[in-house]
């Protein structure tokens, strides 16, 4: 919905339902910081949000060239946001390369806002231009906005002290400011945040600020700026309660952090820094005080083989990677299949194979998650959906691992843990017991450690000092009745079929089926962070009339109870993820007797709203 309101007073205002900003410069200009700030108030503001930093892998990039560019999408709206956008309203470039690279993302009617003094000829030249006209060389038919950004920071800092370089490094506030004009956002907010962000360099926090309402005025004062300015209204349907702007990542590292408030054990990270996992380290790193302990080790397997020894000293033990890490975890997480000890394994999916795109998102660890291990050794796997769902699939990760005695693979990718939504912050209290099998004080003295509980197959838990129950276990095959090592060919029969029938009784959340509940012409079908893009398909499609369904797996290893019979209720199914087709492999090897069409897409890029909807109506109608 587009409303236009004029006033006498100053420029007219469109009223809109969402709209995408996207901000965009050299990786040493702070976009990153401006879309986080611009995300975290427009939360504040009660709008639903979704975001999508894109920056480069390099560590720096040759400044003012088109491979050191990055880039913050941000989605906000007055209803349910499920992604960053497709394209932009607005789109903020920096210097000259930014505008190469990225004036493609934007609508039609997008207004382009340039810092006019970055397109000087030396610049242009940098920036792979062949002629000095960039607008008509790159065949750009939007408004472009040209301010002086560069020279009006100098102005406004000329009396600050601080040296050019210094200044410059708050070009990226006057560009917000502009925004925070154009779209009505509260200056005292960004303020806040920016004196908390610089609380131990004040003279810094003090220029960022007066930067910032300088890019604010300038847009108020100058009425040849641009001749509108948006109001997105505040959110109908957000739940009362307190929010937040959260990241995947930050919200992954929450989700573990209440899961060991839960159990009244101390959380334990044993890790090793790699793209893009590497914030869940960061911030736990932050939390000694609710007793968290990280420990960046030498290595990935180091990592993991702590963590696994801390979960046999009573710990709630966590190890996180991407897959290049799950590679070189693979051994230790198999001691963990066989010692049956409680283990958190973070995978923050990235484009591979190799070290392949480590800053761009793909789905393609699926079946290494499922399979890439030794020996018969299965693992449950489950996937967060967005930025939000990371804190509960954690917990629930959490729950698993302690309830059933297993190491439990949490998949996540590199969109939604470093894109961002508006969490509600809930209590501990709210969150679902964790009861972990603890041995039963009758058994001491006639305990051995693979006794299970009969319900759940999960064998019970002893730690050290428990008097007793002193035992020993390893990586050699056990004993199901004694505990010691066993090499006959019945008790590993025996041991392999119990821990795979442990995973395998697990119990999940059935399917969810949007829209139609039987016989759609298409069930659209998918996994983890592409549940915003399907999702938002899927209601176009809904719009146009089609009969459609919807349904998207978290729980991947074991599959929902019900997932045969929602596959087989509909005429046709297509099963869309960021890789060659492993969701539908697995399904296929689960599920016999039905067809499943794919959409597949390995760019490194989320998947584009438009181009799914397209793709989905010619199978509808093919």
């Amino acid at each position: 919905m587009n409303n236009e309101k004029t006033s006498s007073a100053g420029p007219r205002v469109i009223e809109k339902d969402n709209v995408t900003v996207r901000f965009s410069g050299d990786s040493g200009d702070g976009m990153q910081l401006a879309g986080n700030i611009f995300s975290t108030v427009s939360a504040i503001s009660g709008n639903d949000i979704c975001t999508f930093p894109n920056y480069p892998a390099d560590i720096r990039a040759p400044q003012g060239t088109r491979s050191g560019v990055s880039a913050f999408q941000v989605h906000i709206g007055s209803g349910k946001v499920y992604t960053p956008g497709d394209s932009c309203d607005i789109l903020v470039a920096m210097n000259a390369a930014a505008l190469a690279t990225q004036y493609m993302f934007c609508k039609p009617t997008a207004a382009i806002i340039i810092d006019s003094d970055c397109f000087k000829e030396a610049d242009l030249k940098k920036a792979n231009y062949k002629t000095l006209d960039p607008v008509e060389e790159l065949g750009i038919k939007n408004e472009i906005v040209q301010v002086p950004i560069t020279s009006m920071v100098k102005d406004c800092l000329k009396d600050c002290g601080m040296d050019n370089k210094s200044i410059l490094k708050s070009r990226n506030m006057f560009a917000l400011g502009l925004i925070f004009w154009l779209f009505d956002r509260n200056l005292s907010e960004a303020e806040k945040l920016l004196r908390d962000k610089f609380a131990k360099k004040p003279a810094v926090a003090e220029a960022n600020v007066k930067v910032l309402e300088a890019g604010y005025y300038y847009g108020h004062n100058t009425h040849t700026f641009i001749d509108h300015t948006y109001r997105i209204e505040t959110s109908r349907s957000t739940e009362k309660g307190r929010y937040m702007d959260i990241s995947g990542n930050k919200a992954t590292a929450y989700g573990l952090i209440a899961a060991a408030e839960k159990l009244g054990k101390t959380l334990y990270l044993g890790s090793y820094p790699i793209t893009p996992a590497s914030d869940v380290l960061h911030e736990l790193a932050k939390h000694k005080s609710l007793g968290v302990i990280t420990v960046q080790c030498e290595d990935e397997i180091a990592g993991c083989a702590s963590a696994i020894g801390a979960s046999f000293g009573g710990a709630l033990a966590v190890t996180s990677t991407s897959g290049p890490g799950i590679c070189l975890k693979s051994e230790a997480m198999n001691l963990a299949v066989m010692t049956e000890l409680p283990l958190v394994v973070i995978d923050v999916m990235r484009g591979g194979p190799s070290t392949g795109l480590p800053t761009k998102s793909e789905q393609s660890d699926l079946l290494q998650a499922l399979f890439g291990r030794n020996g018969e050794s299965p693992m449950p796997v489950i996937a967060a959906t967005s930025p939000v769902d990371c804190f509960y699939k954690a917990y629930a990760a959490a729950k698993i691992a302690q309830e059933h005695t297993t190491p439990v693979i949490l998949l996540s990718d590199a969109f939604i843990a470093n894109g961002t939504g508006a969490f509600r912050i809930p209590t501990v209290s709210q969150l679902p017991d964790i009861n972990p099998p603890y041995v039963p004080s009758e058994l001491a003295g006639k305990w051995t450690p693979y006794m299970r509980d009969e319900k759940t197959g999960s064998r019970y838990l002893a730690y050290p000092g428990q008097k007793g129950f002193e035992h020993v276990i390893g990586g050699l095959e056990k004993s199901n009745d004694t505990g010691e090592i066993s090499g006959q060919p019945e008790n590993h029969a025996l041991m392999t079929r119990l821990r795979a029938e442990k995973v395998a009784r697990i119990p999940v959340p059935d399917l969810v089926t949007e829209g139609e509940q039987e016989g759609a012409d298409l069930l659209i079908v998918g996994f983890g962070g592409t549940y915003g893009h399907l999702h938002s398909a899927f209601d176009e499609l809904v719009k146009r009339g089609e009969k459609v369904a919807f349904a998207h797996f978290s729980y991947i290893n074991p599959l929902p109870a019900n997932t045969a019979q929602v596959l087989r209720a509909h005429k046709r199914v297509v099963v869309a993820e960021l890789n060659g087709g492993q969701l539908a492999a697995w399904l296929r090897m689960n599920v016999e007797g039905v067809h499943l069409e794919q959409y597949n897409q390995v760019t490194g890029q989320p998947f584009n709203v438009g181009r799914l909807v397209d793709a989905f109506e010619k199978i509808i109608h093919g």
